[in-house]
C-alpha cells in the first residue's frame, strides 16, 4: 500500500507562524505607505497654499486650481503608483507563502492563495479610499484644541463642502488607472513575449518552422490563468459596490471596461496563448464567499458614507427639527452648521496672523456652544440629535436592504422549480432502469435454479421499487 506524504504538526505550526507574520508585515507596509501619502498631502497642501498666495502669476487660475484640488489629484496619482508597485511584489510574496505552507490538495492550494491575494489586494486598493471616506476630517479637533500627527502636522481636514469630492477623485484615478493599466498589460506583455520568442523564425523558411511549432512557442496559459481574471473582476466589483454612494458613475466605467475586457481577452486567448486545457469545475470556489462578503460589507460602507461623509443627515435634521422658515425651510442652514470661536482664545501655536482689531471671531464647521455660553466650545444638543439620526439611518438602511435582498433571493431561487422537477424525474428514471435491470437478472436466476434464495431477493427488489415510486 502506497503511503501518503505527511507533514509533522510542529513543522506545520512553524510554517503557519511564518506565513501569518509575513502577511501582517506586508499589510503593515501598506498602512505605512498610506501614512506616508497622508504626510505628503499635508506638506504639499501647505506648499501649494503658500505658492498660490505669494505668486501673482497664479492668481488667475486660483479659482480653478485650488490647493485642495491640486493636493487631492497629485496624492491620488502617487497613491496609484504605490499601489501598482506593491501589487507587483504581493503576487510573488503570496505565491511564496502558499508554497511554503505545502497544502495537501490542489483545491486547498487555490483557496489559500486566493485568500492571501485577496487580503493583500483589498488592503492595497481600498485602504486609501477607506481613509478618505471614514477617517479624514473626523479627528481634527476644533480651533484652540486641534489634534496633531506626530505632534507636528495638523490632521487633515475635509473641504468645506465635505470629503465626497476627494473620495470621488480618489476612486476615479485608482479605478480607471487600474483598468487602463490592466488592459495594456494583458495585451502588450504577451505580444512582446511572443514577438521576442519568434525571432528565431526570421532566418528560417516557412516549411522549416511549422504551424504547430509556432503555436507551441506561444505563451502558456498556466494553472492560475483564470485566477488573475477572477481577482481582477472581484476587485472591480469592490470598487462599484463599496463606494458607489460617492461615485455613481463607477458601474458605467466598469461596464465600459468589461466590454473592452471581453475583446482583449478573446484576442489574447486565441492569438497569444496556447489553447488552455479544459477542466470541469463545480463552482467558482471560494470566490463565491468573497463576493457574498463584499456585497454585505458594501451595504455597511455605503450606509456610513451617506450618514457620516455626506451632509444629507444634518440637512434633514435641520429641515424637520430646526428650520424656522416655513416658506424656505433650508434657509439659514449654512449659518446653523457653523460654530463661533473667539480668536483671542487661540493658543500661540495656532494663533492666526491677523489684526485683532479687525477680526474678533471665526466660524468653523461643527455644532458647539459659542464662547459666551456657560458650556463654551462643548457639543450642542443638535450635535447629539444629528448623531442619533445618523446611527438610526444606518440601522434602518441595513435592515431594509438585507430584508429586500433575502426576499429577492427567496423569490428567485438558484435552481428554478421546473429544473428541480426535471432533476427529480431524471433520478427516478435512473433508479427505475437500475431496478428493472436487477429484476431481469433475478428472473434469469429463477429460471436457472436456486429458487428459494432468488425469491427473497425478488421480494426485496420489489419493495425497493415501491419505495422509490412513493418517493
Amino acid at each position: 500500500q502506497e503511503m501518503e506524504p505527511y507533514l509533522p504538526i510542529t513543522s506545520q505550526a512553524v510554517r503557519f507562524c511564518i506565513s501569518g507574520t509575513t502577511v501582517l508585515f506586508w499589510v503593515s507596509l501598506i498602512i505605512a505607505s498610506m501614512i506616508a501619502v497622508i504626510v505628503y498631502r499635508l506638506a504639499v497642501y501647505a506648499a501649494f497654499a503658500s505658492l498660490m498666495e505669494n505668486t501673482q502669476t497664479l492668481q488667475p487660475i486660483s479659482g480653478l486650481l485650488t490647493p485642495q484640488l491640486a493636493t487631492s489629484v497629485t496624492a491620488s496619482c502617487l497613491n496609484f503608483v504605490i499601489i501598482m508597485i506593491l501589487n507587483f511584489l504581493y503576487e510573488r510574496i503570496a505565491i511564496w507563502i502558499t508554497d511554503m505552507e505545502i497544502p495537501r490538495t490542489h483545491m486547498e492550494y487555490e483557496n489559500r492563495l486566493t485568500m492571501k491575494m485577496f487580503l493583500f489586494q483589498f488592503v492595497n486598493y481600498y485602504s486609501s479610499c477607506f481613509y478618505v471616506a471614514f477617517f479624514k476630517g473626523k479627528f481634527v479637533g476644533y480651533p484652540g484644541a486641534y489634534t496633531y500627527m506626530f505632534n507636528r502636522w495638523r490632521n487633515e481636514e475635509c473641504d468645506p463642502a465635505g470629503c465626497l469630492i476627494e473620495l470621488t477623485t480618489q476612486l476615479t484615478i485608482v479605478m480607471a488607472g487600474k483598468q487602463i493599466w490592466g488592459n495594456i498589460q494583458e495585451a502588450i506583455v504577451p505580444w512582446i513575449c511572443n514577438w521576442w520568442g519568434r525571432r528565431k523564425a526570421r532566418n528560417n523558411p516557412e516549411n522549416l518552422y511549422s504551424r504547430w511549432e509556432q503555436d507551441h512557442d506561444l505563451q502558456t496559459f498556466g494553472a492560475l490563468g483564470l485566477f488573475y481574471e477572477y481577482l481582477e473582476m472581484v476587485i472591480q466589483f469592490g470598487f462599484i459596490t463599496l463606494f458607489v454612494a460617492s461615485f455613481p458613475l463607477a458601474p458605467l466605467l466598469a461596464l465600459m471596461n468589461n466590454i473592452l475586457e471581453i475583446r482583449v481577452d478573446s484576442w489574447k486567448l486565441t492569438t497569444q496563448y496556447r489553447r488552455p486545457v479544459a477542466a470541469k469545475a463545480h463552482s467558482i470556489g471560494v470566490w463565491q464567499e468573497i463576493l457574498n462578503g463584499m456585497a454585505i460589507l458594501s451595504v455597511v460602507t455605503n450606509a456610513f458614507i451617506v450618514a457620516f461623509t455626506s451632509d444629507m443627515i444634518p440637512r434633514l435634521v435641520f429641515y424637520y427639527a430646526y428650520s424656522e422658515n416655513d416658506d424656505s425651510p433650508m434657509s439659514g442652514y449654512i449659518n446653523n452648521s457653523l460654530s463661533v470661536f473667539q480668536i483671542s482664545d487661540f493658543p500661540d501655536r495656532t494663533k492666526p496672523k491677523l489684526n485683532p482689531e479687525n477680526f474678533v471671531i471665526c466660524r468653523y464647521r461643527d455644532y458647539r456652544y459659542p464662547p459666551d455660553h456657560e458650556r463654551r466650545y462643548l457639543h450642542t444638543m443638535q450635535f447629539w440629535h444629528i448623531l442619533a439620526a445618523k446611527l438610526a439611518f444606518i440601522i434602518i438602511m441595513e435592515h431594509v436592504v438585507f430584508i429586500v435582498k433575502f426576499f429577492v433571493a427567496w423569490m428567485i431561487p438558484d435552481v428554478p422549480a421546473d429544473v428541480k422537477a426535471k432533476i427529480k424525474r431524471e433520478k427516478y428514471l435512473t433508479q427505475k432502469i437500475l431496478h428493472e435491470y436487477e429484476l431481469e437478472k433475478l428472473k434469469e436466476r429463477l429460471c436457472q435454479g436456486d429458487k428459494r434464495a432468488t425469491e427473497k431477493e425478488f421480494i426485496a427488489t420489489e419493495g425497493r421499487m415501491e419505495l422509490s415510486r412513493a418517493m
